[in-house]
């Protein structure tokens, strides 16, 4: 085998990488933090979905969810994301959208609680409302 030997001793290694104040996310900003309103621990996520807490940092690392650090340190997930026991219907497909035009995970957020008169409501408020197809074709000029 050729190359350098992965060495787990180093200094900077001490694991897989855990959720929280060590783990690189997202800082959401106070005026996006207000304007998503309720947010969910990943253990109520979890709860919610009905499903285990690695399988819901296994949605955040495929961003078929999506989440932050709060400015009080806490990591959340928006409320609005969830539909029930499910993540909304369309996310998964504007995020990558979004991702794909360069937004961060902050600016994702914050584009996704932002009123847009033409929607009208915010693009995760239309989500919800089933119109993905509007809120896409938004997302997609933004690349231009």
């Amino acid at each position: 085998m050729t190359g350098v030997p992965l060495n787990w001793s180093l200094p900077w290694f001490d694991g897989w990488p855990r959720w929280g104040k060590h783990l690189d996310v997202a800082q959401i900003d106070p005026p996006a933090d207000a304007s998503v309103g309720q947010w969910l621990t990943i253990t109520e996520v979890a709860d919610r979905m009905a499903l285990p807490v690695s399988r819901v940092k296994q949605l955040l690392r495929d961003r078929k969810l999506l989440g932050g650090q709060r400015p009080d340190g806490s990591f959340g997930v928006p409320a609005a994301f969830l539909d029930g026991d499910q993540v909304v219907r369309g996310l998964h497909g504007t995020l990558t959208l979004l991702f794909d035009c360069g937004f961060t995970d902050v600016e994702a957020l914050r584009w996704l609680f932002t009123a847009d008169d033409s929607l009208p409501g915010s693009p995760i408020e239309a989500i919800a409302a089933h119109r993905c197809s509007e809120v896409n074709r938004r997302a997609q000029a933004l690349a231009f």
